[in-house]
């Protein structure tokens, strides 16, 4: 299963995820300058759990690289397909976790789940000397957060059928649930001698859901405010799904728009597209300047059709995100 999207909207620009993305991209860049058959870097820089109990290999190593080896496992990847799988997860679901957790916050929290995921794969493996390297763990993390904050989001998922792609939505809680019973079965199972750590997705999954219970419980700094003034978006979503409802006879349908405020002071056009009662299957709405929280958009014909062939109304309530 492949993620392609999910429909969760996301108010803040997600500045933490993209840094991290960008890190893992220059460290990335590094690797490829250096050589993926480099067995020195990665027996450095990789979390090797012998470096900390087999005596013959903890000698070659100092304590502080023995401490740096924790965090820079997490940002080192073992080639092209490898690196780009990790960034397109924390792509698809790091904007949402970082707003949930605001940016400072969202950086320890994923700092800590790689760091977590790290020690659990240690624990089950304490005398391994194979160096276990990739984001994998710290993002299993935070999709173990997005499964407790947004289980009833969406996420567009293309599954390859033989040689076609079958595109389907997915609830969250699902994509999510099957993920993680796929890695307790390899872990369990014959998947065991891969050379994936798949224990260490599953430490990451873990610590993320019980960090998102500890969250609850730690007083708010303030900080998290005056970040969010400079991250806040200052645009909606060009293109925007609309779910409409209706009475049982009535033609006309209704549903939301949301537009951000600076949108309603100077006016907009976006894109909606309707699951049904539609004939076009996109349709533009030109919001007017100055229009106000709750103000009603009239789509004329763009609601359900009556026996008579008469067409019905859509009509769209203006959401003002961040409103000022």
């Amino acid at each position: 299963m492949i993620p392609i999207r999910d429909n969760q909207p996301s108010n803040c620009f997600p500045v933490v995820t993209y840094i991290l993305m960008g890190i893992n991209m220059l460290v990335f860049i590094l690797q490829i300058q250096i050589g993926f058959n480099n067995e020195v870097f990665f027996y450095s820089y990789g979390l090797v759990p012998a470096k900390y109990t087999v005596h013959e290999m903890t000698r070659h190593f100092s304590l502080a690289n023995q401490l740096f080896s924790i965090l820079s496992y997490m940002f080192l990847h073992g080639g092209f397909w490898h690196f780009i799988g990790n960034m397109w997860f924390l792509y698809i679901f790091g904007d949402n976790v970082e707003e949930h957790f605001g940016a400072l916050r969202f950086l320890g929290f994923y700092l800590i789940c790689g760091i977590i995921s790290g020690l659990f794969h240690f624990l089950l493996n304490p005398v391994s000397m194979v160096p276990t390297i990739g984001a994998s763990g710290a993002i299993a993390g935070v999709m173990g957060a997005y499964f407790l904050l947004y289980p009833k989001a969406r996420i567009l998922t293309v599954i390859p059928i033989i040689i076609f792609p079958w595109f389907v939505e997915i609830p969250a809680f699902i994509f999510l649930g099957v993920w993680f019973l796929i890695q307790f079965i390899n872990a369990v199972g014959t998947g065991a001698g891969s050379g994936i750590a798949w224990w260490a997705h599953i430490g990451g999954f873990i610590a993320g859901l019980a960090l998102v219970k500890l969250n609850k419980n730690l007083p708010q700094t303030g900080s998290n405010q005056i970040i969010t003034r400079f991250t806040t978006k200052k645009y909606t979503p060009k293109l925007q799904m609309v779910v409409t409802s209706g009475s049982l006879n009535g033609p006309d349908l209704h549903g939301n728009i949301d537009i951000s405020s600076i949108e309603a002071i100077a006016g907009t056009n976006k894109m909606v597209t309707i699951p049904w009662g539609f004939y076009k299957p996109l349709y533009r709405v030109k919001i007017p300047p100055g229009v106000k929280q709750g103000s009603r958009l009239k789509l004329s014909g763009m609601g359900k059709s009556v026996p008579n062939g008469v067409k019905g109304d859509m009509y769209l309530r203006v959401n003002i995100k961040n409103a000022i």
